[in-house]
């Protein structure tokens, strides 16, 4: 199994094939063709996923100490960035997640062309990541 870095490396070589920002973007919506959904029970306030551009929901289960990511978005850019996220994110020890520098995601390429709100809308997915990392190592999760 890759590292979070190895996984995000691996994406920006993918990125980097890529010349202009639209290019890049279908590749975010062809990877939400991939993007799985949420029972709806899952779907609720404390999943929800304050302050992204579209409604989005994010579940973190801890499962022998490794953190376990499984979201919803209804757009097809937020399908898309979450299957990348989530690719790059789950099935994580704890200490990898929070010892990762979000301004590393620059890497891709793709962070500087996304709008003001949806650079806003994966803060939020990231902090919620972070949160759920916090929970998952103190053994609240």
């Amino acid at each position: 199994m890759s590292t979070l870095k190895e996984t995000l490396e691996r994406y920006a070589e993918d990125f980097d094939l890529f010349e202009t920002p639209d290019e890049k973007f279908e590749y975010i919506f062809d990877l939400g063709k991939k993007h799985t959904t949420l029972p709806e029970e899952e779907k609720n306030d404390t999943t929800f996923i304050e302050g992204c551009a579209s409604p989005a929901w994010l579940v973190g289960e801890c499962r022998d100490g490794r953190l376990i990511l499984r979201g919803e978005g209804t757009s097809e850019m937020a399908k898309g960035m979450l299957t990348l996220l989530l690719d790059i994110f789950s099935d994580r020890d704890p200490d990898e997640i929070l010892s990762f520098e979000p301004k590393e995601l620059g890497r891709l390429g793709i962070v500087e062309h996304l709008s003001p709100v949806r650079q806003q809308s994966m803060e939020a997915f990231l902090n919620k990541v972070y949160d759920y990392a916090r929970k998952c190592k103190e053994g609240r999760q």
